[in-house]
């Protein structure tokens, strides 16, 4: 969806002249360079990132439904553009702290004496029920094949997820335990896929914790 179809929080009139102004302060820059990015084809990525991105949101996948039928899965375009600005900012544009992302400010009302903490932080803010679930599998599955099959990578392995409420830490246990959504979704590519070894997450390893911040409850899947 190009950038300048996107709603945006005034009525039409002012989009012209007002519209990165109107928006959160580094949406405006980052959503326009992504989508160019995205029409050339996920150009200066690293062969990691642009196999899986080619993986997810370019190649046809089929879903079992509950009466065994089968039918089209794709993710949705919110799900894809989330996945796609964080993997843009790391392996195009090399962001590593605050102050590289702070380059993307449209506003002029950020500074980087609002953020006390040095480590790179990438937000996601997405509206109920858009599937930040689905976002957060892709990202992880980004970060450790990127952590095993690019040199240097910094990015993890191992991954902690806290949950503001027993509420989410439930829902994202019916997602996480087993890890159930790398195998329901088409989260990991076909081994080949690329040249490249995709079946290196197995249930059997399964190391993943999550845990809820309001009360401390954790739970680990082994």
């Amino acid at each position: 969806m190009p950038p300048d179809l996107r709603w945006f929080p005034a009525a039409e009139e002012p989009r012209t002249t007002a519209y990165r102004k109107l928006l959160p302060p580094l949406v405006a820059h980052i959503r326009e360079s992504v989508a160019l990015w995205r029409d050339a084809e996920y150009r200066g990525a690293s062969p990691t990132s642009r196999a899986l991105l080619n993986w997810w949101f370019k190649t046809d996948h089929l879903a079992e439904q509950l009466d065994g039928s089968l039918t089209q899965f794709r993710y949705y375009f919110a799900q894809r553009e989330a996945v796609e600005t964080v993997i843009w900012l790391y392996d195009v544009r090399n962001v590593r702290d605050k102050f590289d992302l702070l380059r993307f400010d449209a506003s002029g009302a950020v500074s980087a004496n609002m953020f006390d903490e040095s480590w790179p932080r990438f937000v996601v803010k997405m509206a109920t029920g858009a599937g930040k679930t689905k976002v957060l599998s892709l990202l992880v599955a980004w970060s450790y094949f990127h952590r095993l099959y690019e040199p240097e990578s910094a990015l993890a392995r191992n991954f902690l997820m806290i949950a503001p409420n027993i509420i989410v830490l439930d829902r994202l246990r019916t997602d996480f335990d087993g890890l159930r959504i790398f195998f329901n979704d088409p989260v990991l590519p076909d081994n080949g896929h690329a040249g490249r070894n995709w079946a290196k997450i197995s249930r059997s390893r399964c190391t993943s914790r999550t845990t809820c911040a309001s009360c401390g409850q954790r739970a680990t899947c082994s």
